[in-house]
């Protein structure tokens, strides 16, 4: 007869399925900890997969409207200046007329006419870091003003030099949600250049303003030429202040952006990161099982019934 092993058949399958679980553990816990992540595919992600996609894409488009929205506040930054500077000029033309009319004496003023127009002109055709005009309204390869002197504006309509479109630039902080940034060259430059052409229409060769005035020239000067200049230097300073306000407005747009991304990113971690203290403890316990679990079978397997009969002595 034989002597059969302690361990039956289905015991061992048991053990060895035991083996196998303990091993399966082993790996999944040696992934996560090496990885961070609870699993590397949405099956062992299970029934929060939807959530974690949902997740995901919200932080995604939460970004991406943080990023459109940061290039605007660069663009309302850079028409601030410009926008500081026409203010500037307007006043700076205005001051001059006001102390020409006061002194009775239009020395230099058409040199300070002429500095205007040149820097004022410069900002209307101003260009991007792309080459595209900033106030073509649309028209981003089109100079958007056309006059090249002082002497110009008074060949047509002051209308006719600005050749911009209508379109002005919006963009996206949200869904749904969107800002106009877009500023256009004829809305900031249309008065000072009509004040300008007015002033310089006053200089004739006849009579220029460059010496003493005449009352004439004093009169229209105070009733032409400065309230022009005045309504100039009040809408640019108008517009200097409702570009602030969509500054400030791009600002807050763009911390709330990065709120929801931080928000939406927590979520995303919540679900897919695991608790590394919590991943190594897992790990050393599964070590220790399997380890156990094979142990026990390979114990289990020297194991047969002479171990348990008594020992016999034989007699000659």
């Amino acid at each position: 007869m034989t002597i059969e092993r302690v361990a039956t058949n289905a015991q061992s399958q048991y053990l060895l399925s035991q083996i196998m679980k303990a091993n399966a553990a082993l790996d999944t816990t040696q992934a996560q900890v090496a990885s961070g992540k609870v699993s590397s595919d949405y099956l062992g992600i299970g029934d929060k997969t939807a959530s974690l996609e949902a997740a995901r894409s919200a932080a995604a488009r939460a970004d991406a409207y943080a990023s459109n929205t940061q290039l605007a506040v660069t663009q309302t930054d850079l028409q601030d200046t410009h926008l500081t500077t026409l203010s500037s000029l307007a006043e700076q033309l205005k001051e001059a007329i006001t102390t020409a009319v006061g002194n009775s004496n239009g020395t230099n003023l058409m040199t300070t006419a002429q500095d205007v127009f040149e820097q004022a002109s410069s900002i209307l055709n101003s260009t991007d870091a792309n080459g595209n005009y900033i106030y073509g309204g649309g028209q981003g390869n089109s100079k958007p003003f056309t006059a090249t002197s002082l002497s110009d504006l008074a060949t047509g309509p002051i209308a006719s030099f600005f050749q911009n479109g209508t379109q002005k630039k919006s963009v996206l902080v949200g869904d749904g949600q969107s800002v106009q940034i877009g500023v256009l060259a004829s809305d900031i430059g249309t008065e000072l250049m009509t004040a300008l052409n007015t002033l310089n229409l006053s200089d004739a060769p006849s009579g220029s303003l460059d010496e003493q005035l005449t009352t004439a020239q004093a009169s229209n000067l105070s009733n032409a030429v400065l309230p022009q200049a005045t309504t100039a230097y009040t809408d640019l300073n108008t517009a200097t202040a409702a570009n602030g306000e969509t500054y400030s407005r791009l600002k807050d747009d763009i911390t709330n952006q990065q709120s929801q991304s931080t928000l939406y990113k927590g979520f995303v971690s919540d679900i897919e990161d695991v608790d590394m203290t919590q991943a190594i403890t897992k790990l050393s316990e599964n070590q220790t099982a399997l380890q156990a679990a094979l142990e026990v079978t390979a114990k289990l397997g020297q194991l047969s019934l002479l171990n348990y009969l008594p020992a016999t002595t034989t007699t000659g």
